[in-house]
């Protein structure tokens, strides 16, 4: 599967993250990093799937318009509790606000993804769901926890590798798409696009 993943354009990451930089390096393949600069939509009538995908799509596109003859791969991780939505906190007080919430529940994180090229017309959109449940947290445990990481850049105040077991209690689910890209899924959607 990995050689066929040879044969793919030249790919774009249009991201600034480096968890999903660390994530594709475990593929091996190489990328270049250009940040899809759109500003992400929020919208009260979208579920967080439908949400993480038309981010995930417009920030392929805009990094797409730039290199059409290359692969642009986009994603948007959202964290959703019932019809709440967590993206990144703006301040550390909405940080301990958002785990505050979180704390001993199961939530969902949903990665959506975009694979753009653009000079063939061709793309692929989906979205990766896993279920993420905390511990029982107090005030004490979430500033601990705040103290160690820096939760402003990333969804829902947490990183799952980063000082996660002080937080999470399980997940059920792929284990990347909570640090930010489904690897498996990721994986065979690129197996595909190459043999196509």
């Amino acid at each position: 599967m990995r050689a066929a993943l040879k044969d793919l354009p030249p790919l774009i990451l249009a991201s600034a993250s480096p968890r999903r930089v660390e994530l594709l390096r475990q593929l091996s393949l190489d990328c270049k990093v250009m940040p899809g600069d759109v500003p992400e939509m929020h919208h009260d009538q979208l579920t967080a799937r439908e949400l993480s995908q038309v981010n995930a799509y417009r920030k392929a596109r805009a990094v797409a318009k730039r290199f059409p003859d290359a692969l642009v791969l986009a994603a948007d991780t959202l964290v959703c509790l019932d019809r709440m939505i967590f993206g990144k906190p703006a301040t550390l007080e909405d940080a301990y606000q958002m785990l505050e919430r979180l704390q001993g529940r199961t939530h969902q994180v949903v990665t959506g993804i975009c694979l753009l090229h653009l000079r063939n017309h061709r793309q692929a959109v989906f979205v990766e769901n896993t279920a993420v449940t905390f511990h029982p947290l107090d005030a004490v445990k979430i500033r601990r926890y705040l103290n160690r990481v820096n939760p402003l850049d990333k969804a829902g105040a947490y990183a799952i590798q980063e000082e996660g077991d002080l937080i999470v209690e399980k997940i059920v689910g792929s284990y990347t798409n909570v640090v930010g890209l489904p690897l498996e899924r990721l994986t065979a959607e690129l197996s595909a696009w190459a043999g196509a």
